[in-house]
């Protein structure tokens, strides 16, 4: 990837921006106040993505555009291992993502790149409330933030917490000193074609030029067996390390290990970042007070009578599944699972809902969810009881039918939202309205 390029460089560069989601208009917002007027292209245009501003479709004269330019600046979602990106990179052209650009500009001390396959965004959002509590200007970029590149009149924040998918590491060049990676689990399969791959671009955030100190989750497997083995400088987190527990995380109010765990994993960024005041129990439970979970993340929508129902549509695949069963273990639960298919092994799940001790019905919605109840069916043979259901409403009606008191209906579908719903957002509120057709939801049990 040589060799390095920040945005500064780029003022008097040809460049093309390649996908024009929320990171490629930010791009052109930022090259448009360099005074740059880039190639814009995109693999679908739409009329309403940038109104009045000629886009080209990728496969129509697009690449061509873009073999013309010094620098093609693509989106995440664009894959690195795609044939157009060698294309472009056998003709000279560096590829780059506008995350990277910016981790070449500014000053590394003050900011902080949170990674992992599932985790990440609820971390990044604990440490910059716990920043911004303890008096400090934090804010988040990533998927739950903006880019940071995207121009603003206001001035830098004291810190950055920047939430990194694995579809951004790759591109990177460098990486700040402090870094962090909250789980490791099969996923996105499609994007990088191969687990190990998955796995290696997602651990390269740990070696990359610049990074000193890796904070990573100390009880996952997968992480210990390839992290001891990168020769990187590794502090391991988990729910037993002296220092990382108390009433502070209770503040948080988030449910489950899991989430004490990437609470754990915040306080260690914050730490190794040389935030004095986060050694300092008395001030961190300060600060954790007014945390807001973030949406669709093992969040409860309400209760109907005493049926909690639990809002975890963002599980798109088994780890998160695993997490939510076991942050509601003293409960009975019917876990709705199914969505889009990406080939994932779904066993583990099956292991999970067998190692549960109180009541429990799988039901599946589409499209996965049979090869799901499949998987599941194999583990728990007789012993728990699995329905497929036709669609998310006949889910949630089973369900209802089926709870107890005390009990939760959890939407964990440990798939992506794909084909059936916009993004997991629209599928969150399909799930409410089901159940908002089975009683009146209230915030508390009645």
């Amino acid at each position: 990837m040589s060799p390095l390029i920040s945005w500064s460089a780029l003022a008097s560069a040809s460049v093309g921006v390649w996908g024009l989601g929320v990171e490629g208009t930010a791009s052109l917002h930022l090259l448009g106040k360099m005074g740059n007027l880039p190639v814009l292209v995109d693999d679908q245009p739409t009329a309403s993505s940038l109104e009045g501003v000629d886009v080209l479709p990728t496969e129509r004269g697009g690449l061509e555009a873009l073999l013309a330019c010094d620098v093609v600046v693509k989106s995440p979602g664009i894959s690195r291992y795609r044939p157009e990106v060698a294309r472009l990179e056998r003709a000279g052209i560096p590829v780059r993502g506008g995350l990277g650009l910016w981790l070449e500009d500014v000053p590394l001390d003050r900011v902080t790149c949170i990674t992992g396959t599932k985790g990440k965004s609820t971390t990044t959002a604990i440490a910059a409330h716990v920043l911004n509590r303890l008096g400090y200007d934090a804010k988040v970029g990533g998927n739950i933030g903006h880019p940071p590149w995207e121009p603003s009149t206001e001035p830098d924040p004291d810190f950055w917490v920047i939430e990194t998918s694995s579809f951004q590491v790759p591109d990177l060049t460098n990486g700040p000193p402090v870094v962090a990676v909250t789980s490791l689990s099969p996923d996105h399969l499609d994007w990088h074609g191969s687990v190990e791959r998955y796995y290696a671009d997602k651990l390269s955030l740990c070696t990359k030029p610049g990074v000193t100190t890796s904070i990573a989750d100390g009880t996952n497997t997968a992480l210990r067996i390839r992290l001891d083995s990168s020769g990187t400088h590794v502090q391991w987190v988990d729910e037993h390390d002296a220092g990382f527990e108390g009433p502070w995380i209770e503040s948080l109010g988030l449910p489950g290990v899991h989430n004490a765990r990437n609470a754990s994993i915040a306080r260690a960024v914050l730490l190794a970042m040389g935030v004095e005041e986060a050694g300092d129990d008395a001030q961190m439970a300060a600060a954790a007070e007014g945390f807001v979970g973030l949406p669709s993340r093992c969040r409860s929508i309400g209760h109907i009578g005493a049926v909690e129902f639990v809002d975890d549509s963002l599980s798109t695949n088994v780890l998160p599944a695993q997490a939510a069963l076991e942050a509601y273990g003293d409960r009975a639960v019917a876990l709705l699972v199914g969505g889009h298919d990406r080939g994932l092994d779904y066993a583990p799940l099956g292991h999970a809902v067998a190692r549960r001790q109180l009541p429990t019905l799988v039901i599946t919605i589409p499209d996965n969810g049979p090869r799901i109840g499949s998987a599941i069916r194999e583990i728990v043979g007789d012993e728990v009881t699995v329905v497929d259901a036709a669609n998310l409403d006949e889910a949630v009606a089973t369900a209802c039918g089926w709870a107890r008191e005390g009990g939760v209906v959890l939407l964990s579908p440990a798939a992506p939202s794909f084909g059936r719903y916009a993004d997991y957002r629209a599928r969150a509120r399909a799930f409410s309205e089901a159940a908002s057709k089975c009683g009146v939801l209230t915030e508390s049990p009645t």
